[in-house]
């Protein structure tokens, strides 16, 4: 399947889409969001209280302890994989303004698409994995040594080792890496999720969709730190105000005020975060076009 090389402008567009998308159909994609943060949360009924039993022990969790913890998340990651799908399938519809219902974001499973997407997602973390040990490797092997040592030194709490050599070069590749993989893991799940494409010709178009789109991905990296200061400075402003309603009123109201306004902050991040892969994939590969949308497509 062909992919498309987008100007650099295109990423300042899937930002803004990624923004409205969510307030253009609230109902739909808001209650999708509501799920998806009920599903990621359900680990941390598993995981939080083998750490609190650790941290309450007053050593540090075993290497047994640490490595179940890591396949608990690892296996509910990938079983999450399809509700990523699903929730992707929920914003492609409300953007065609088809038929929508919260619960769509359960279809893969309920039609059977399910292990085709958990492999795209044990694909994906195989190249995720190899791309930072290619790096690592290509910077100089001190790095994963000081990690390791740096690791036992916050244990033990000590002061870090010294940075190795090549340190600042690997973090530099790394953030390109990473800008790359963006596009990649949007682009892979699109195909996989909306275009119906089998996991090793989705992986192929990840990669050559997100090398011909660098330019739009790393202006849509810029636009989204600006974004983000933004953000932060309206996030300072509110801790401010309500800090000083909890001098005036109950402070009990005010952390419900709090705890409310954090997660309608997760849901708007949700959201945010799915229209932005949504609209890449689909100025990148998708190859029907929403004629309302069009124009901010292109800009």
């Amino acid at each position: 399947m062909t992919t498309r090389s987008r100007g650099p402008s295109a990423g300042f567009g899937w930002l803004t889409n990624g923004i409205s998308v969510g307030f253009r159909h609230p109902k739909p994609l808001f209650g999708g969001a509501a799920f998806l943060l009920l599903a990621c949360l359900l680990p941390l009924l598993i995981t939080m209280p083998m750490q609190f039993h650790a941290m309450s022990a007053g050593t540090p969790p075993s290497m047994a302890t640490s490595a179940l913890i890591m396949a608990i998340s690892v296996l509910f990651g990938l079983l999450i994989i399809p509700l990523y799908a699903g929730y992707l399938q929920l914003v492609d519809a409300a953007e065609r303004e088809q038929p929508t219902r919260v619960l769509d974001i359960f279809k893969p499973y309920r039609q059977g698409e399910a292990w085709r997407l958990i492999g795209l997602g044990l694909a994906n973390f195989v190249v995720y994995i190899a791309g930072i040990a290619i790096i690592i490797v290509a910077t100089g092997t001190g790095i994963a040594s000081w990690y390791v040592q740096a690791m036992t030194a916050q244990v033990n709490h000590q002061p870090p080792p010294a940075l190795p050599g090549g340190f600042w070069i690997a973090v530099a590749l790394l953030m390109v890496f990473g800008l790359l993989m963006l596009g990649f893991y949007a682009i892979s799940l699109g195909q996989v999720a909306l275009n119906r494409r089998n996991v090793l010709g989705a992986i192929g178009d990840g990669v050559t969709g997100a090398l011909k789109n660098v330019l739009p991905l790393l202006l849509f990296a810029l636009s989204s730190i600006l974004a983000w200061i933004a953000v932060g400075i309206v996030l300072l402003i509110v801790v401010m105000l309500l800090t000083l309603l909890a001098k005036l009123i109950s402070s009990w109201l005010v952390f419900v005020v709090i705890i409310a306004f954090y997660i309608a902050l997760i849901l708007v991040m949700y959201t945010m975060m799915f229209g932005v892969m949504y609209h890449l994939w689909r100025d990148v590969c998708g190859d029907d076009i929403v004629p309302d949308m069009a124009p901010a497509i292109a800009a």
